[in-house]
């Protein structure tokens, strides 16, 4: 039996032909609740991916083939990405939004045999066409630019190729490059097997409980890939999907009341934007069940508000993990609520729950250097802050691009691969991990460590503050601790006001009052939104603020 995971949308497309797959909006919004939509049922997106892929292979994509996937996330995307798969080709998926040097850098590593990509990615593509030497399979998604030569997808679906040959795939075969945000370090090529996937997808089901013929928003690409093969409608959202945090909260509204949407993913920063709007005009996402929200911390004000628009019956679920590993944790916002938000507070950090059944993990002693073996590393009690690994059907093996990398992230054991997750914290005695933040933002000062989350959960609890960063100023193991914070855009006061100093004075006698943040003693108000990766908008880029500080300090000082 193949394990190609394109082909688990035929099976949905046997189950429920004429159910939508994918609906997609069409032209503006202007203010209109109810808005058409652009349909297509699961026969025709698994018919259409089919015979796309029937045209890829004709032009001779074949499985070991490295394909760039450059297209705006939408129907095109998705049917993209499905004909990719069932051709055998490894997709190469990036974030557009992390800049143009970022961007060739990083398909110039994945070294592509082609690219399926909008006409502008194409013209770079030629521009820079001695990045890409392997890149001979090329096709343009929309009308053919200039002199370009490659085909058009318009093309490819007119052709009389329709002898689509599925290709039979195994777990361990390649499926997909998926590059990390770089939100601490360069952005790195991810190696995704049919296996991940499949299992991605199992442990997802299982988890939650997501039943065929459901009705998901989907604000994250990952996961409306997700939807087709889960029997679950997609919903294209009106935003900018690399945008999250400028999101206009009534056009989602309206598509759940439209849609009677019963599930959504989301970033942080988009249901901040989301839960604030239905917190201050008591707009209500009546038929919603499941929400989930990943990419960093949700605060525990955010998760009232969106409560308290679902029903009672809702759930609202912090997934935890990352791209090389996903999913390994999660936690309904009922048990943040009532327990553990209080505890984060305090400063025991952010619990993000019980790990999914097909993990292991194990907290180990920091170590910034490699670790060969399991023999090396070394495993901490319950309760003892260390870095976490871990390992699992879910969790990637190598990196592909960075391949430098490999070595601090990877551990063998046998013939089981563990990831190191990069990310500090502990175990409790329930067997729930508690994050404390990234390793490698952890400020070392002459006194001991302070770990970024628990700092920034105390400075955020006063009511004037959106979100807050802890950086060190200074040399590695002796850092100066700074606090930089973002008020809420109607708690900001104006640079150099009796307000301004008023609030910075009271952040400081608020870091005073705890142990944990009583190290701090110098606080900044950021005069913008802080700095967030390029994903979710919501990991704040704490690399951007030492530079930042340095020029503040530097103003005080002279």
């Amino acid at each position: 039996m193949s394990r190609n995971v394109g082909q688990r949308l035929a099976f949905q497309a046997q189950e429920r032909p004429e159910q939508y797959a994918i609906a997609s909006p069409v032209g503006s919004h202007r203010k209109r609740t109810f808005r058409e939509y652009h349909t297509l049922s699961f026969r025709e997106l698994d018919e259409r991916s089919s015979s796309i892929a029937a045209g890829l292979q004709a032009m001779g994509m074949r499985p070991g083939h490295r394909i760039a996937l450059l297209v705006r996330f939408g129907e095109d995307f998705i049917t993209l990405v499905f004909a990719l798969l069932k051709a055998g080709v490894t997709l190469i998926l990036i974030d557009p939004g992390m800049g143009r040097k970022n961007l060739i850098r990083c398909l110039s590593a994945a070294e592509p045999d082609g690219f399926v990509a909008i006409p502008l990615a194409q013209v770079i593509r030629s521009i820079f066409s001695s990045q890409f030497p392997k890149a001979k399979l090329n096709v343009t998604v929309g009308k053919r630019f200039g002199l370009l030569p490659s085909p058009t997808l318009d093309d490819l679906e007119r052709s009389l190729s329709r002898n689509f040959v599925p290709v039979q795939s195994t777990d361990e075969d390649p499926a997909a490059i998926i590059f990390t945000t770089g939100s601490t370090g360069p952005p790195k090529g991810v190696l995704y097997t049919h296996g991940t996937f499949n299992h991605q997808i199992d442990q997802l089901v299982e988890y939650y409980r997501i039943q065929p013929g459901g009705c998901d928003l989907s604000c994250f690409p990952l996961f409306g890939l997700f939807n087709a093969v889960m029997g679950t409608t997609t919903i294209l959202p009106d935003m900018n999907p690399i945008r999250p945090a400028d999101v206009d909260p009534p056009r989602l509204l309206d598509a759940i009341d439209q849609w009677a949407i019963n599930q959504a993913f989301g970033s942080p920063a988009l249901w901040t934007a989301v839960g604030s709007y239905c917190n201050e005009t008591k707009r209500c996402m009546r038929t919603m069940e499941l929400v989930l929200s990943a990419g960093a911390p949700v605060s525990p004000r955010i998760l009232r508000w969106i409560r308290a628009a679902m029903p009672e019956r809702g759930q609202m679920h912090t997934p935890y993990g990352a791209t090389e590993s996903l999913p390994v944790a999660s936690i309904e916002s009922r048990e943040i609520l009532e327990e553990t938000a209080r505890l984060s507070e305090q400063g025991k950090g952010t619990c993000v729950g019980r790990k999914f059944s097909g993990i292991e993990w194990r907290v180990i002693a920091i170590d910034d250097g490699p670790i060969p073996e399991m023999a090396r590393s070394r495993e901490l009690p319950k309760g003892e802050i260390g870095e976490l690994m871990v390992t699992g059907p879910v969790v990637s093996k190598m990196y592909v691009t960075r391949q430098d990398q490999n070595a601090l992230h990877k551990v063998h054991d046998g013939d089981r691969v563990w990831h190191r997750m990069g990310d500090v914290g502990y175990i409790d005695e329930e067997n729930r991990f508690w994050y404390c933040g990234r390793k490698s933002h952890r400020v070392t000062t002459s006194t001991g460590p302070l770990f970024t989350d628990p700092c920034e959960a105390i400075m955020n609890t006063h009511p004037a503050i959106y979100r807050s960063a802890l950086i060190g100023y200074g040399q590695p193991s002796s850092q100066q601790p700074v606090m930089i914070v973002e008020p809420w855009p109607k708690h900001r006061p104006r640079k150099g006001t009796p307000a301004e100093q008023a609030l910075l004075e009271e952040l400081t006698q608020l870091a005073q009052a705890n142990s944990v943040t009583n190290p701090i003693r110098n606080l900044r108000i950021y005069p913008r939104r802080l700095p967030t990766d390029i994903r979710h908008n919501s990991k704040i880029f704490r690399e951007q603020l030492v530079p930042w500080y340095a020029k503040e300090a530097k103003k005080h000082r002279n």
